[in-house]
């Protein structure tokens, strides 16, 4: 039953995308993150996985990060999509709710798809360093990542609330990931904050024997800085086995939740090719998760209640939602017809403890 209803199911959906072989390709763009970064690893899984099959041809766009997209999103011609990290979105809807007219033209017509996963706080330092924790990073030097980037918001949100004041400004280093990384090492900055998935390529693809010569400071979960942490950011894991080749043991530390972002488009042409691309991520969602970056595995197709001020893209959460019920109703058939499927022979015991009929 599950397999004739599926069958049907992705059988319609290549239908469509077979329609569209010969059909010129819509191009659109999505902006990410950094070149070695999980947000374009994301973006160009989409553009393969998602964007292809619906007849898309997504376009993915390297950027600073979250805060860039969302004025891109918002102002460049041909982006349609963007990753954003949740505590970015939830700035500029705050600045906007307090009279911030940029931030209000910015962020008010944006619209979520759908949330997708956790983006790990690596707090580094040099590996002969005294700093043990998060709270030993009060009054140091420190990089925050590029202007325009959602690891400078984190960075600089995760220090306020840790210790109740700003970055002193002489003390703040706006540098890419891999120069904040260099300047550590020469000792021109004593801690570089980096927001990414793991396992992340910026640490991965590093010369090894320069990356031993850092070190990750853990959130300590009882130290009242990460408590006051906690009321933005989650607990997390950096695995050991995400950096086989630098970190020996698993590593507390908190996170950053990333969202899939598109436009309030109107535009018939545009909002038939947007439900196409979502019905095309349904219908391709394991694929993702089987040949994506290994985050996708901690990705769920579902689509939680949102906080107050954020609102999903009318068009395409009726297909997710459509999508996600067709899904619901083939495997709850599928269990029941398991439940009720006749056992060949039983013994008495069995039938006595109602095993089978």
């Amino acid at each position: 039953m599950l397999k004739r209803l599926l069958a049907g199911w992705l059988g319609l959906a290549l239908l469509v995308a077979s329609s569209l072989v010969c059909a010129e390709p819509t191009h659109y763009k999505i902006v990410t993150g950094p070149e070695r970064g999980t947000y374009i690893q994301f973006g160009q899984d989409l553009s393969k996985w998602v964007a292809q099959p619906a007849g898309i041809d997504l376009e993915v766009m390297a950027s600073k990060g979250s805060a860039e997209n969302v004025q891109r999103m918002r102002f460049e011609s041909g982006v349609k999509l963007a990753l954003v990290q949740s505590d970015v979105y939830q700035a500029y809807i705050d600045m906007a709710n307090a009279g911030n007219a940029d931030a209000g033209t910015a962020i008010r017509p944006l619209r979520l798809i759908m949330p997708l996963y956790d983006e790990e706080i690596n707090v580094v330092v040099r590996a002969d360093s005294p700093m043990k924790t998060f709270a030993d990073i009060k009054d140091k030097t420190i990089s925050v990542g590029l202007l325009g980037s959602g690891t400078a918001q984190s960075a600089t949100t995760l220090y306020h609330l840790m210790f109740g004041q700003s970055i002193p400004e002489q003390n703040i280093q706006h540098l890419s990931n891999e120069d904040a990384l260099a300047a550590l090492i020469v000792k021109k900055v004593d801690v570089a904050i980096i927001v990414v998935g793991q396992p992340a390529k910026l640490f991965n693809d590093m010369n090894p024997e320069l990356l031993n010569q850092l070190r990750l400071l853990r959130a300590d979960p009882n130290a009242p800085e990460t408590l006051r942490a906690k009321q933005t950011y989650f607990p997390a894991t950096i695995r050991a086995t995400s950096y086989p080749t630098w970190i020996k043991e698993d590593t507390p530390t908190l996170t950053v939740k990333a969202f899939l972002v598109t436009y309030d488009y109107g535009l018939r042409d545009t909002v038939v090719n947007l439900n196409r691309f979502a019905d095309s991520l349904c219908a391709n969602f394991d694929n993702l998760q089987e040949h994506g970056h290994p985050k996708w595995k901690q990705v769920k197709l579902e689509l939680p209640t949102l906080v107050r001020g954020w609102k999903y893209y009318s068009p395409v959460e009726k297909h997710l939602r459509a999508c996600l019920t067709n899904k619901s109703a083939a495997m709850n058939a599928a269990a029941a017809q398991a439940v009720q499927k006749p056992r060949a022979t039983c013994t008495d015991q069995e039938r006595l403890l109602l095993l089978c009929k």
